[in-house]
């Protein structure tokens, strides 16, 4: 299997660089892509000066290929699919058919004749269907389901709905939570150590939505063996980092159109199909999205066109540069890892997401100080699952349409409120 984009966050790994490292200093990094992030942040139309959007995470902005697709669609072809025989019905069919192939090219699909793709208002419906339109129906009682409960709700959450709902039918299935480094990692380790004969599913998360970490997802399938499935919340990773199901060999990834370019109300399920029964969503599928599924495909083309490893490359390096810019600030604690701050860290960077509390001021109360200055910031507890972080904290979710000027800006509004910090870049 080729090495993961980061190497795990381990203090010995900070000693001791190797190939799956970080790799070029992130100031080389932006200056090299400096002329191909002007060119993406130009096809933004909502982005204007004195306004820094940091949360995409939360969503993200919209290229005018996008809204132009949408645009076009709703005006020249607007019709339902699989109910007509008119050519705008049937254009609006071939979309929808079109739309999962290209969801099958972003994922690097290696079997489409064996996959599946179902679309689904986003990434919460589509792990709740993994739960209850198909894991109901492959436990017994006494296996074991891998909870991630430290991750976000959306991936805790359904998994307590089909236990329930099997408990209902007098079905006895344990969930085992998934442990963690103190970095915020999945702890493989002591996993390996809860990890049974009776374990048959794990659910798994590509990006932390608050640590900003890749958690190394290849490393489970190696320890959990060949014949557990695993589902994949890609709801931080898909447009953000490469990613290819054939190389993280799992088995369901769920992702929403809106943290992808793409309008709110669509995402995907992608299923591969090869370990237990086929999945198949139950019910009536109804109309769908058609608009939200032209602007995923517009997306898709999007991604394609400007390059995802790319888009990685600056908001990695983007990245970066504000952990160590926040790590100079006394009164800033930075969550997560804390061997992967400075510029010159061996170890995996934050995925263009960094979260942090102030010492001296609440965050919810920064979060509108920020707001004052122009910089658009999440200030909450994130939906963070049952073992994760109560305390609510600021966090900072980059995108390709970013500026360094807009991480040196909120740095500077930080610093002022910090008259001991040292000067930021």
């Amino acid at each position: 299997m080729p090495a993961p984009l980061f190497a795990p966050c381990l203090p010995d790994a900070c000693a001791v660089p190797d190939a799956t490292g970080p790799g070029d200093h992130p100031d080389r990094v932006l200056a090299e892509l400096d002329l191909w992030h002007r060119q993406v942040r130009a096809q933004f139309p909502i982005l204007g000066p004195g306004q820094a959007y940091l949360d995409s995470a939360a969503t993200s902005q919209k290229p005018r290929a996008v809204l132009d697709a949408v645009h076009h669609y709703l005006t020249t072809a607007n019709a339902n699919a699989g109910r007509g025989a008119y050519r705008w019905a049937n254009q609006t069919t071939a979309l929808v058919e079109r739309c999962r192939g290209r969801v099958r090219d972003l994922l690097g699909d290696p079997d489409p004749d064996t996959s599946g793709v179902h679309f689904v208002s986003g990434t919460t419906e589509a792990l709740r269907r993994v739960a209850l339109d198909w894991l109901v129906d492959v436990l017994a009682d006494g296996d074991e389901i891998v909870v991630p409960a430290a991750d976000h709700l959306a991936n805790v959450t359904p998994w307590q709905e089909a236990r329930d709902a099997l408990a209902r039918r007098g079905v006895t299935v344990r969930l085992v939570e998934m442990p963690y480094e103190p970095s915020g990692d999945y702890d493989v380790a002591a996993l390996e150590r809860l990890v049974g004969e009776r374990t048959r599913f794990v659910a798994v998360t590509h990006v932390h939505h608050v640590y900003g970490a890749d958690m190394n997802v290849h490393r489970i399938r190696r320890l959990v063996g060949e014949d557990v499935v695993i589902c994949l919340d890609a709801a931080q990773s898909v447009g953000h980092l490469p990613l290819s199901v054939a190389e993280l060999d799992v088995d369901f990834v769920a992702f929403s159109g809106h943290k992808a370019m793409a309008l709110p109300g669509i995402g995907a399920l992608w299923a591969r199909n090869t370990r237990g029964p086929r999945y198949e969503q139950r019910g009536w599928d109804g109309t769908p999205n058609t608009a939200g599924l032209v602007s995923l495909e517009a997306a898709v083309d999007w991604f394609d066109d400007t390059g995802v490893d790319r888009i990685a490359r600056w908001t990695i390096a983007l990245g970066a540069r504000l952990t160590d810019g926040l790590h100079r600030l006394p009164s800033v604690r930075i969550l997560g890892c804390r061997h992967s701050l400075a510029l010159d860290s061996a170890v995996q960077r934050r995925a263009g997401l960094v979260t942090f509390r102030h010492t001296g001021i609440s965050s919810a109360d920064l979060g509108f100080v920020l707001a004052e200055h122009g910089l658009m910031v999440r200030a909450n507890a994130h939906c963070q699952g049952p073992a994760g972080e109560r305390e609510s904290s600021v966090r900072v979710s980059l995108h390709a349409y970013n500026t360094v000027e807009e991480v040196d800006r909120l740095l500077g509004v930080l610093a002022r409120l910090d008259p001991t910090a040292e000067e930021s870049p």
